[in-house]
């Protein structure tokens, strides 16, 4: 029992940096979302010019409604996955250095387990604001791109008709 322990201990410690290097590549993208998304809202309140779906709908111009929306969905993607999977990395990221900073508890060790500790909650720190910024763009993003949808098909709806 004490071999799976350890090498549990061992998995466990192995994973902390890729966990963290992962937390903080989803930081940079909810920060690269978030800069496309302010040029998106500048574009949408300066100018009436075409909308993303718009567009797209003019450069292929046999491009279904199917089509649209699934395009929708993958451009939707990254940030659901982000939203999703960053507040799991941060738990993660937690988790792992509580060990040894309870150990660090009952040895006496102080100064580790303000370290530890300090690594454990930075971490799900900045994995939730990756996460509540991405959320925030989907939803924001999603009634955008559902808006432009309903457009374009009363615009084919008034064609066909």
């Amino acid at each position: 029992m004490q071999h799976i322990e350890t090498l549990l201990h061992e998995l466990s410690r192995w994973f902390l940096a890729p966990v963290l290097v992962l937390i903080v590549l989803l930081f940079i993208y909810a920060l690269y979302a978030a800069g496309g998304f302010c040029v998106e809202f500048l574009q949408r309140r300066r100018t009436s010019g075409a909308l993303p779906l718009h567009r797209l709908r003019d450069r292929q111009p046999h491009c279904e409604l199917a089509d649209l929306e699934l395009h929708v969905v993958r451009e939707l993607e990254g940030l659901r996955l982000a939203t999703r999977t960053a507040p799991l990395l941060g738990l993660v990221a937690t988790m792992i250095p509580l060990g040894p900073a309870l150990a660090g508890v009952a040895d006496g060790q102080m100064a580790a387990v303000g370290q530890q500790v300090g690594v454990a909650f930075a971490a799900v720190i900045v994995a939730l604001l990756a996460a509540s910024t991405c959320y925030a763009i989907l939803i924001v993003r999603r009634r955008w791109r559902l808006g432009e949808l309903r457009t374009i098909e009363k615009t084919l709806t008034a064609k066909g008709a």
